[in-house]
Order: structure tokens, then C-alpha cells, then sequence
């Protein structure tokens, strides 16, 4: 059997997988991040359908996570698909260090409740 691709738990995976690729695509660093477009690509293409895919979730398991900021998530991603010319690079080094990590964490609770 195929699994639902719009179920929480395989969107939860999906997210925490994408998570996980954009921490080893910028593991070396800010500079590394800042010097090479490959990096910068790769990690905001993985940003894209990481935040693609929190949009898909149902509100009943976002609302276990209520400190995560669901709706920024969902404008960065736009910023992202639309706003290409005008991204600030600084602004996602700062998502990438400061925010995927509280978001980590969160995705990996809610999949652990789902499971439990």
C-alpha cells in the first residue's frame, strides 16, 4: 500500500528529512554558505518544500506545537518561490541557525506522539 503523501506523519518526515539536509549542506559555516551559490541553492530549495510541506499539515497536530511559528513559515516560503530577487541571505542564515533547530526539535516531538 502507497502511503497517504498528505498524512501528518509522512509530512513530518518529509520535513524533519529536508531539515536534516539543509544542516548538512551548511555544516561548514556561514562562510562557506555565503561563498557558494551551490550551497545557497541547495539550501533554499530544501527551505521551499520543507515549508511547502508544513503548510500541508493538519491544524490539529500544529496546534501541539503552538510556540512554532506556523505563518512565518508559510511567508518565508513564499519569500522564497516569489520573491527570488529580493531574498535576503542573511535572513535565511538566520532561519537556518536560529530557527530550524527550535523547529527540529518540534517536528521530532510531534512525529514521537504520533508514534507513541
Amino acid at each position: 500500500m502507497i502511503a497517504d503523501i498528505d498524512s501528518d506523519e509522512v509530512l513530518l518526515e518529509h520535513i524533519l528529512e529536508c531539515i536534516l539536509h539543509v544542516e548538512q549542506y551548511t555544516r561548514e559555516g556561514k562562510e562557506e554558505y555565503v561563498s557558494s551559490i551551490m550551497v545557497r541553492d541547495a539550501a533554499a530549495r530544501k527551505l521551499q518544500i520543507m515549508a511547502e510541506s508544513t503548510q500541508r499539515l493538519s491544524e490539529k497536530i500544529k496546534s501541539t506545537e503552538p510556540g512554532i511559528p506556523w505563518r512565518q513559515i508559510s511567508g518565508f516560503r513564499n519569500t522564497l518561490v516569489h520573491g527570488y530577487f529580493d531574498i535576503d541571505e542573511e535572513l535565511v542564515w538566520v532561519v537556518i541557525q536560529d530557527g530550524l533547530p527550535d523547529l527540529k526539535s518540534a517536528i521530532i516531538r510531534m512525529l514521537s506522539k504520533l508514534n507513541a
